[in-house]
């Protein structure tokens, strides 16, 4: 299988890595920019080329899109044009996502949007621990994730990164690619959001650097989301109620801890330590990765469904939506 990898940035050349590990070799990135270019061949020994339209004059089977968010959909209408199965990254719009969701199901091919956290070991014990009524019924969950801008890629300037820019910040970001698999694990789509956001840093860029959601489910749970670049500590912490139990997890601890109300106890599920890649944080589980390019290589092999459907990625991206709109008019928004 020939994987073309549109974008070599962080995310591209973490995508090689995926790849690599997995046992793939025709690997080909695309890039405009010659530095990435020469470090990606430095580095892992691919072939890569200047433009798009070379990389898939080489007819890759699968894209794997790792560019900005904002240019995810030009590159995926013209795989599904193509017939040409592809991955992108987190995105922060759902504009022309109907469009190639038509044309992917006319052409049979995987249209797979990122849902990395999916993969995670301990997202998955949350999952499996409500999929089994470990706590009962959902009720309600607190969800916070944070880490500093800066931090964020510390070889990169931060003002110079996608993130600082205003239709593509990284709490927009960040925000659906939490709700994919917070939604997973709650079991049902959300029915209304009411939210706020805000620049509250002297961070140098022209983006809110805090989101606030509270968000109700189809079901009746409820939840509250908190995403901010603000976080000088990392976090990822999520403690979820239900109605015979309670879940908590944080990240930096590596632990699921399960309280059941019929035995009065806590139970402690830790997960395997984390593997991370040089130059990021310990919240980056380069583990969950490669388990999701291994979930997109079995999708186009017919071997499983895709985890993460593009019309259940629009319905995600249409919360983030809804959620500033709500924020902007101070108002609930219903979907």
């Amino acid at each position: 299988m020939k994987f073309l990898i549109v974008g070599l940035g962080s995310m591209g050349k973490r995508r090689i890595r995926n790849l690599q590990r997995l046992g793939h070799t025709d690997i080909v990135g695309v890039d405009p920019e010659p530095s990435r270019r020469d470090e990606a061949v430095k580095l892992y020994g691919i072939a890569t080329c200047s433009t798009f339209e070379d990389g898939m004059s080489l007819g890759p089977d699968a894209l794997i899109i790792s560019t900005p968010p904002d240019m995810h959909m030009s590159f995926a209408r013209a795989a599904v044009a193509n017939g040409k199965h592809f991955f992108s990254e987190a995105g922060t719009s759902a504009d022309g996502m109907a469009d190639v969701l038509r044309v992917a199901r006319q052409k049979g091919v995987v249209a797979a949007p990122s849902c990395t956290m999916r993969y995670h070991p301990s997202v998955q014990k949350l999952k499996q621990i409500v999929a089994a009524g470990g706590i009962g019924t959902v009720r309600s969950y607190t969800h916070h994730c944070g880490q500093w801008l800066p931090d964020w890629h510390p070889d990169e300037d931060y003002r110079r990164f996608y993130v600082s820019r205003r239709e593509t910040g990284a709490c927009r970001e960040i925000v659906p690619f939490e709700l994919t698999w917070l939604n997973w694990v709650v079991g049902s789509p959300v029915g209304a959001v009411t939210a706020m956001k805000a620049k509250l840093s002297d961070l140098e860029c022209d983006i809110d650097d805090v989101y606030q959601l509270l968000v109700r489910y189809e079901n009746g749970a409820l939840g509250h989301l908190q995403v901010d670049v603000l976080a000088r500590a990392p976090v990822r912490h999520c403690r979820i109620v239900g109605s015979e139990g309670t879940l908590e997890w944080s990240v930096m601890e590596r632990t699921v801890r399960h309280y059941r109300a019929d035995t009065r106890q806590w139970i402690a599920h830790t997960e395997p330590p984390p593997r991370v890649e040089q130059g990021y944080s310990e919240m980056s589980n380069e583990a969950m990765y490669d388990a999701e390019i291994a979930a997109y290589v079995a999708a186009i092999r017919k071997e499983a469904d895709w985890s993460n459907p593009l019309e259940d990625d629009i319905a995600t991206l249409e919360v983030l939506l809804a959620a500033e709109r709500a924020a902007d008019k101070g108002m609930t928004e219903r979907l």
